[in-house]
């Protein structure tokens, strides 16, 4: 029910990676979740080492990404990451700014995420989603030197796609809950004129 977590994802289908695992994975990198014609792309910011360790978006258990989605009404239960054909039939798609994994997203350099935000643009021109949604304000930011920009709908378009920038899901985002979180994102579903799949 809306305002509920919804029932969670299986057990994973993999193992929980190692410390040895997760060093072997920096600089690793994770494919992108892409169909034309998607109604949102949904734009993380690099993917962690838990993520390119198993080779899958938002893998860590410690994302609220997964039950954000849910409760913003996008998905019809909480998926999880190895869900692909799920999250990509319910017109979601998913890629980074910058493709290489790293501890922490401030590892990154200011360079390599404004090619990555070049990299974003291309990527929206040759798959045309309806919308891009970008998950972190710094990144966003440095991506397109815009350092005004806030969470919500915005001005520019990234390629011909309009764009949205959303609190990141990341557990280190203290200023945010499953449930904050959820209602941001479900603005952005409400403005693009998506169903709310929890009643479906």
């Amino acid at each position: 029910r809306p305002g509920e977590a919804g029932p969670a994802p299986p057990d994973t289908p993999y193992a929980r990676p190692s410390a040895d695992d997760l060093a072997a994975a920096r600089g690793r990198e994770i494919e992108d979740w892409l169909r034309p014609d998607l109604d949102v792309l949904f734009c993380g910011i690099n993917p962690g080492l838990y993520s390119a360790a198993v080779g899958l978006p938002f893998a860590n258990p410690g994302t609220r990404f997964w039950k954000a989605m849910h409760e913003a009404g996008f998905t019809d239960r909480v998926l999880g990451p190895w869900e692909r054909d799920a999250f990509l039939d319910a017109g979601l798609g998913m890629t980074n700014v910058v493709r290489r994994a790293t501890a922490r997203a401030d590892e990154l350099t200011p360079e390599e995420i404004v090619a990555g935000g070049r990299r974003l643009v291309e990527t929206a021109e040759t798959y045309r989603p309806r919308w891009v949604a970008v998950l972190g304000l710094g990144a966003y930011r440095t991506a397109f030197a815009d350092r005004r920009a806030a969470t919500g709908p915005l001005e520019r378009r990234v390629g011909p796609a309009r764009a949205w920038l959303l609190p990141n899901p990341s557990g280190l985002n203290a200023h945010h809950t499953v449930a904050t979180l959820g209602a941001a994102y479900a603005e952005l579903r409400v403005a693009a004129g998506l169903p709310d799949r929890r009643r479906a």
